[in-house]
């Protein structure tokens, strides 16, 4: 999966401008390095790899609930979702994640009273991997594609070279949001999805291009990035022909 462009963010005026949580920390690292980050105290803490993702988790269980933090393994993005038992005294928490690419990291975290915080790790040696492949150049135009695509589905409207699905799929849980792809846009290089997702939760959530698009989006536009809880909005994202 590959960015050619980074995380294009297309807004369209009727929408609210693109930004990230101030919790967010993208952390870069290396094969057998330490990853030193946050995590709440009292709300999750998501752990996601940059063009990569988690095949399992090792860690020391003391059998006592109260010093053992939880770590689940989402299995669609291959993310980390930690949780602090009520009463951790710790100021630390530790694991080792082994990935799919091969890679293995330490992780410290802090545990400190902050919100729901998400953390992206990247390693440089998969950016390399990808340059090499892509012959270390960038396609300028899939950029001015992703923003048509973006607008036409935005618009509802037909866009030449590509067939539309209007078929709504099943709606799937992730954490608090339920999120359900409520239309498609199929291209012979690009692929535009129109999503429909609603807070199921009691706190106000923050959408984050991440979240959305996950590894393999080009391209993010949501209508409303702070969903109260049982608001919902749309979103619509832009990834390559076959990264779905």
């Amino acid at each position: 999966m590959y960015r050619p462009f980074g995380a294009l963010i297309f807004t369209l005026a009727a929408l609210a401008p693109a930004h990230s949580a101030l919790a967010d920390e993208t952390i870069p690292v290396s094969d057998n390095g330490e990853v030193n980050c946050s995590a709440s105290k009292s709300d999750l803490t998501r752990v996601a790899l940059v063009d990569d993702e988690f095949v399992a988790v090792s860690r020391i269980e003391t059998g006592i609930p109260s010093n053992d933090i939880s770590i689940v393994h989402e299995p669609t993005r291959g993310d980390l979702y930690l949780s602090v038992p009520e009463g951790y005294s710790k100021s630390h928490l530790s694991f080792f994640g082994t990935t799919q690419a091969g890679f293995v990291y330490k992780f410290t975290c802090r545990v400190e009273n902050i919100p729901t915080q998400q953390v992206f790790v990247r390693n440089a040696a998969l950016e390399e991997e990808r340059l090499a492949l892509t012959g270390g150049a960038q396609q300028p135009d899939m950029q001015d594609a992703s923003v048509q695509l973006v607008r036409a589905m935005f618009e509802q409207r037909e866009i030449g070279g590509y067939s539309i699905s209007d078929i709504p799929r099943a709606a799937v849980n992730i954490g608090e949001l339920k999120i359900q792809l409520t239309s498609q846009y199929l291209g012979p290089v690009l692929t535009g999805q129109v999503m429909r997702i609603e807070n199921t939760g009691s706190e106000e959530v923050t959408l984050t291009d991440a979240l959305v698009g996950g590894r393999s989006a080009l391209a993010v536009s949501v209508g409303n990035r702070s969903l109260a809880p049982g608001q919902a909005t749309s979103a619509f994202v832009v990834v390559a022909s076959g990264e779905i």
